[in-house]
Formats: C-alpha cells, structure tokens, sequence
C-alpha cells in the first residue's frame, strides 16, 4: 500500500462523516472521461466540482482523481491480473469507478470500510447494480494484496520519456519522480492589499501553516494545502493561488514603472494580475485568441481589485494587422502554448493526451508568435518568452533558432534564482525550489543604428 497522507481534509473523519457516494459517483464519471475519452481532467473538474456543496467533498474528489492518474499503470496492471476480461469502451464509468476505489485506498488511506461502501454504492447510483458486487469484491482484493511499485517513468509515453533523458540526461529520473508527486499550493500576496509579512500573520492566526519564499517578494508556500475559501481575504483578492515558478514570470519581465505592456496570452490572467498588483499605473494590454476566455481575465482583475483600465481583447496576438494600434510596447510578455510537461504534477492527464507531432506544431506556433510580437516592441524594450515546458526544443532551441533570424534581437542574462542556465536563458525543472518546471527567457530590442 501507498504511503497514509494525513494532511488532506478528510483525513481524520469517522465513518458517519465521510464525504459520500455522489463523490465516488463523480469521481468515476471524471475519470471515465480522461481515461476513455481524451477529455482534460482541468476541463472535467470544472463541470464536477460545481456539483459538490460541501468543501471537503470537493477536495475529495480532486484527491481521488489526482491520485488515479499519477499511480495509472499501477492500477491498470492490477485490473489486468485481477479482471477475467479486460474493461471495454461502454465501461469506461466502471473502470473509472474501480481506479476512484484503489486510489481511496492506496494514496489516500481513507478507512476501508468506508471507502468500500461508499465505491459500491456509486456503482449502484452510475447504474451499475450488476457490478456492485465485482466492484466489491476487487476493492477487497486490492485492500488485502495492495498494489505494485510502479516506476516512476512508466507512466510516461515512450517518445516522451526519450526526449527528456535526451534533454535532461542527468535529471531525467528526479523529473519522472517529481512530476508524479502532488504539488504544494502556493499563494502571491496582494501587494496592493498587504505586504507579505502582513498577510503571513493573518494565515498564522488562522491556524495556518504557512512560508515565505525568499527568492521571490510575494511567493508563500503551504506545506499542508487548505481550502482556497478558509484563506483569509481570498474572496476580496488579498491572496491569489499562483505557483512560484509562475509568479517569477514578473520577475524576470520586471517592467519599468508605468510601462506600457502587452500580455500576449493572458488567459486565465493570472500573470497580468501579478504585474498590476506590483504596479498599478502600468498601462497593460491583455490579450487572448480564445474570446471565450476573456471572462477569466475579467473576473481574475476584479476580484484582485486590479485592471480597471487595462485593455482586454480577444486577439491572435501573432496576427499583428489585425489587433495592434501601432503604439508600441515597452515590454511584451509571451507566456507561450507548449506542452505543459512542466506540469504534470498539476496536469497529470497531460501523460495521457500529449502526442509527439504536438511539439512540432506547438514550436510553429512559439516561432510564429515571436516573429509577430517582436514587431510591436519598441527599441530598447524587453520581450520575456516563457513556457511551462521542459522540453528544449520549445524553450533554448527556440530561442537560439529566433536569435539566429531577428538581428536586432539580444538575450539578456538571469538571475541563478530562475533556474538551470540555458544559454543564458533560464530553466526550472519540476519540483525545483517545490516549484513547477518553467522556463525563462528575456530579450531586448536593440536601438536602431
């Protein structure tokens, strides 16, 4: 069996209090969904979790999922000694079902009377009265013989497990590792609101544990994750959950004081706001190609108390004819698509969906908004290329290959604090600093002559 976690909401309940058979039920469905049908478990949980009233419910069902998906081949190796028959297609729900009940067991260590029922249950509410009894009797199994140690890199798909020992020969291993381990919950302070110092003692009072992180001004870290509801102020905006390696992003783009500043893919606005709460006379321009996904933004921006006259536009931001005023930027932010392998241990269902020929297309793309972008900056202005990748051909490659065919284009050095050099760019692996893998890379315009 899996190592007991004891710092999850739920874990010191008795029976009678035990988040219930609805949870299972949805956790299933999730599952059934990622697994079976392609579909994003961020995707997926955002329809789920409405459906919960209750909070430890809601972090129940995240639990469970989470857990399925980083301990997959495990699970699927059982089902395949302990099955008569392999799961098909039309039982996607089941299969979901049975891995929501292993997971239960082995990661999260919730008591096995109470688990069991409540799976078995599910199985009769998912319409799935017949198998009650098959789910029971597995789940039984499982508690008595537990399950296989899987290697960490099993759960990677070939092609990609080749190009990170390719990439990261020597780190290779501790990334399989720490891509598969649950990440902490970090928090950027409002500075708008409160100084970071401020804010950690309004956690203290609270009960709740909390660190400052020195290599950023904002960044704090929770070892034992709450509730974003129990967060003091978090509703009014005087705390937003924002990895550290992503809340550096300001970091290294570090605008001049009332700069005029483009964020090229905004989307959720998670960046944007960050800038704003460190300078609220920036004039900011938020772009998305997603018109649906501008509604983030705004309620990003008004629930931080920032953005009240930043620009919000749904724009292919590469497409620069078709959004720009031709005013240019002082600094222009390019949170770029790419693969997400940075984040799996937020996004583990990224394992599942990531195909090789989506780091050709995805690379296309970086290159294509690069090219647009740099045209809007003004000499002597500062672009920052980032990405949640680790794979180099989406982060050094891509910038060596923009250097070699943009003349007026200069890599500036970071600080050591970013991460790995990289050329002179900067890359974080996962679980480095407890942060996600990130990688940075900051350019500067040269003046004409």
């Amino acid at each position: 069996m899996g190592t007991a976690t004891t710092s999850t909401p739920w874990g010191n309940k008795g029976p009678a209090q035990q988040p219930g058979v609805q949870t299972r039920a949805l956790a299933a469905k999730v599952l059934a969904a990622v697994l079976g049908r392609g579909r994003s478990l961020k995707a997926e949980l955002s329809i789920a979790l409405p459906k919960l009233d209750d909070s430890r419910d809601r972090a129940l069902l995240e639990a469970i999922c989470f857990a399925a998906l980083r301990r997959r081949t495990a699970y699927d190796q059982a089902l395949g000694q302990w099955l008569q028959k392999p799961l098909g297609p039309r039982e996607a729900d089941l299969r979901g079902l049975l891995m929501a009940g292993f997971a239960q067991l082995d990661v999260l260590q919730l008591p096995a009377h109470a688990a069991l029922s409540a799976t078995v249950e599910a199985a009769r509410a998912l319409g799935r009265e017949r198998q009650a009894g098959l789910v029971n009797a597995v789940l039984r199994r499982a508690q008595r013989e537990g399950f296989a140690e899987a290697r960490a890199e099993d759960a990677w798909p070939q092609w990609l497990l080749a190009q990170v020992r390719q990439d990261w020969p020597q780190h290779a291993d501790a990334i399989f590792a720490n891509s598969l381990q649950p990440a902490p919950l970090w928090l950027r302070v409002n500075r708008q609101q409160h100084s970071r110092d401020a804010y950690l003692a309004q956690l203290h009072e609270a009960g709740i544990d909390a660190l400052a992180e020195p290599a950023s001004a904002d960044a704090i870290r929770l070892p034992v994750a709450v509730p974003v509801a129990s967060l003091p102020g978090f509703a009014q905006g005087a705390v937003s959950v924002q990895d550290f390696s992503a809340q550096q992003v300001a970091d290294a783009l570090s605008p001049a004081v009332g700069a005029r500043v483009l964020d090229a893919c905004a989307a959720p606005g998670g960046k944007a706001a960050h800038l704003l709460e460190r300078d609220s006379s920036l004039q900011l321009v938020a772009l998305d190609v997603d018109a649906r996904r501008l509604q983030r933004i705004r309620e990003t921006f008004a629930r931080t108390g920032v953005g009240s006259h930043a620009q919000v536009q749904a724009a292919d931001a590469a497409d620069v004819a078709a959004w720009w005023d031709g005013v240019a930027f002082d600094a222009v932010l390019l949170d770029a698509p790419c693969s997400a392998t940075g984040i799996i241990r937020r996004q583990p269902d990224v394992l599942l969906h990531r195909r090789a020929e989506d780091i050709t297309a995805l690379a296309a793309l970086q290159a294509r908004l690069l090219d647009g972008l740099w045209q809007v900056l003004r000499p002597g202005g500062v672009l920052l290329y980032s990405t949640c990748s680790i794979l180099r051909r989406e982060n050094r490659q891509q910038v060596t290959e923009f250097l070699a065919r943009t003349p007026d284009a200069r890599l500036q050095p970071l600080a050591d604090v970013l991460g790995h050099d990289e050329d002179g760019c900067r890359q974080r692996l996962p679980g480095e600093r407890e942060g996600d893998g990130f990688f940075y890379a900051r350019l500067v315009k040269l003046a004409a002559g």
